[in-house]
């Protein structure tokens, strides 16, 4: 296991289950472009009892995802302790984005304001974003400083529904009624 930070990671992808009894297993990736989770080395796994570093000796498509095998892990049973594990890659292997571009692990945990009829409200933080077929969507959680306890699923329509985001003050402004 590393001493590495969880906030130095990045999640890309998922272990999601075993494949076969040579210790390979199913891959589903966040990446926009889904191959390119292989294009990171080395991964960490984000397992129960902490962080470890791994490196994909092989890997293929496979069905609507991917398999691979990852070094020294040679059996199905070991590979079955690897299951609902995260694959993250540090933050500074991603490449920089455009301005008015984000990552999703950088929209996480933002507070969200709104201003409806001229008064800030807020609504909670994002726990996380989900992708649909039209546009992505922000999971709103309430927090202690929220208006109400009600999560809230919010169109991420940069312009029309999310007007400002603020990384350094850890704000995003969007434009939504709260009674939705």
């Amino acid at each position: 296991m590393s001493a590495v930070k969880s906030l130095d990671l990045v999640n890309i992808g998922r272990i999601t289950a075993v494949y076969g009894v040579k210790g390979w297993v199913k891959i589903h990736s966040y990446t926009e472009i889904a191959e390119d989770v292989f294009a990171y080395n080395p991964w960490w796994l984000k397992t129960a009892h902490g962080v470890k570093q791994v490196e994909v000796d092989e890997a293929r498509p496979h069905g609507k995802g991917f398999v691979a095998h990852i070094k020294g892990i040679d059996d199905r049973d070991q590979a079955a302790s690897l299951t609902s594990v995260d694959i993250a890659v540090k933050r500074d292997l991603l490449p920089d984005l455009d301005e008015g571009e984000y990552y999703w692990s950088q929209l996480e945990g933002l507070s969200v304001i709104t201003i409806f009829n001229g008064e800030a409200q807020r609504l909670g933080r994002v726990a996380k974003l989900m992708e649909t077929g039209a546009n992505d969507v922000l999971v709103v959680a309430p927090d202690d400083q929220s208006i109400d306890q009600r999560e809230r699923l919010i169109p991420y329509v940069p312009d029309q529904f999310v007007l400002a985001i603020d990384l350094a003050a850890g704000e995003m402004r969007v434009d939504w009624d709260p009674e939705f």
